[in-house]
C-alpha cells in the first residue's frame, strides 16, 4: 500500500559500527526509505553521546531500527527521544538494549529472533547428523592413518537410525531444531520445565527429566536461555551420566555448561563436543578446546552471518510495514517473557 510523506513515521537506524552495511542491501535501504521518513545512510552508533545530526534525528524518531551493538535505551536516552513509539530489532535477543524504561514508556518492541533462529537450528541439525556418523572421530583417524582401513568395523554402532537425541530447552531455536529433526529416524527427548505433557506431544517429543535425558541420549543439544537458574545447567553430574561417546552440542551460551567439568570429560576422550559458544566467549590461547580431536570448536558462527543477515532485515522490515499500516507486530516482544527467554 503506498505511503504518503504525511503519514510515514520518522525512523532512525541504531546499531554497532559496520553492521548496517552487512545487514542492509540496497533493496532494504530503498524499502526503509519508502516506509519511513529517514535517511537510511545515517546510522547512530552511540545514542548516549550522539553527534548533533544523530541527536536531531533521535528527537524526531518514532521508530528505532536496531541491530547488534545498539545503545541501551536508558531513561536518559529515551528522554532525548520524546516521540519514540516502537523499536524494531533486526536481530535476536533484545535484552542488551531494551530496558525497563522502554516498557514504562509503553514502547512496543519486536525482534527478528525467528529469522535468526533458523541458521542456528540448521547448524545444530548438521552437528547432530555428523555426530551420529561419528564424523569427528573418522576424520581424525583418517588424517592420522592415511591408509586403507576397515571403517565398517571402526564405526560399528554409528549412524542416524533410531538414535536418541536430547534437546535441552524448548526455546525458539530448540523448537526449530525439533521441527527440522522430524523427517529423520530419530527419537527426540526434551527437557524444559515450562513445557507440559500436552505441548510435548504436539511437538512430537518425549518430556524427560534432565539427568535421564543426559543418560539416554547419544547427542545432547543445549538451547536454554542464559538465566541465573540455567548457570551450569549441564554440570558434572549430567556429564558423568552421559554414556561414553555421547556428543554435547552448545549453540546457546557458554555459561550453561560447567566448562571445567566438561574439559575433564573431553580430555579423557569419553565424550565429544560441538561448541559454538564457550565461557569465556574466547577461550584462552592455551585451552585444550582448540586442539582436542573430539571437539569441534567454532567462533560463535551458528547464528546469522553473511547473506543470512538479509533474512533478519526482511523480517524486521515486514514488521516495520505492519507498524506503519497501524497493525500490531506479528512477532512482538513482551516484557514478561524476557525472564525465561534468550
Amino acid at each position: 500500500m503506498p505511503h504518503t510523506t504525511d503519514n510515514r513515521p520518522a525512523a532512525l537506524l541504531a546499531m554497532g559500527p559496520g553492521i548496517a552495511d552487512r545487514l542492509l542491501a540496497d533493496r532494504h535501504r530503498a524499502r526503509l526509505a519508502a516506509l519511513t521518513r529517514t535517511d537510511p545512510r545515517l546510522v547512530a552508533h552511540d545514542l548516549a553521546e550522539p553527534t548533533p545530526e544523530v541527536a536531531a534525528a533521535l528527537a524526531e524518531a518514532e521508530v528505532l531500527f536496531t541491530c547488534w551493538g545498539a545503545t541501551p535505551l536508558t531513561a536518559e536516552v529515551l528522554a532525548a527521544a520524546p516521540r519514540l513509539r516502537a523499536v524494531v530489532h533486526a536481530a535476536g535477543s533484545v535484552k542488551h538494549h531494551i530496558t525497563d524504561a522502554c516498557w514504562e514508556r509503553g514502547i512496543v518492541v519486536t525482534s527478528a529472533a525467528g529469522a535468526n533462529a533458523l541458521p542456528v537450528a540448521e547448524f545444530t541439525l548438521a552437528s547432530i547428523l555428523f555426530a551420529g556418523k561419528r564424523v569427528l572421530h573418522a576424520a581424525d583417524r583418517y588424517r592420522r592413518l592415511r591408509a586403507d582401513h576397515d571403517w565398517l568395523a571402526e564405526l560399528d554402532g554409528a549412524g542416524n537410525y533410531r538414535r536418541t537425541v536430547g534437546i535441552v530447552g524448548a526455546s525458539r531455536i530448540g523448537r526449530r531444531v525439533i521441527e527440522l529433526l522430524h523427517p529423520f529416524d530419530l527419537d527426540v527427548l526434551l527437557y524444559d520445565p515450562y513445557v507440559d505433557g500436552a505441548e510435548a506431544e504436539r511437538l512430537g517429543v518425549r518430556l524427560t527429566p534432565l539427568d535421564e535425558l543426559c543418560a539416554s541420549s547419544s547427542v545432547v543439544s543445549v538451547h536454554a536461555p542464559q538465566l541465573p537458574e540455567t548457570h551450569h545447567l549441564i554440570g558434572a553430574a549430567q556429564l558423568s551420566a552421559m554414556a561414553a561417546g555421547t556428543t554435547l552440542i552448545n549453540t546457546a551460551r557458554g555459561s550453561l555448561i560447567d566448562e571445567a567439568a566438561l574439559l575433564a570429560e573431553l580430555t579423557t576422550g569419553r565424550l565429544q563436543a560441538v561448541l559454538d559458544v564457550t565461557d569465556p566467549e574466547l577461550p584462552p590461547a592455551d585451552s585444550p578446546l582448540y586442539t582436542l580431536p573430539n571437539v569441534l570448536l567454532t567462533p560463535h558462527v551458528a547464528g546469522s552471518l553473511g547473506d543470512e543477515l538479509h533474512r533478519m532485515a526482511d523480517q524486521a522490515l515486514d514488521e516495520l510495514e505492519r507498524f506503519t499500516a497501524g497493525l500490531p507486530f506479528a512477532d512482538p516482544v513482551h516484557s514478561g517473557s524476557l525472564g525465561h527467554s534468550a
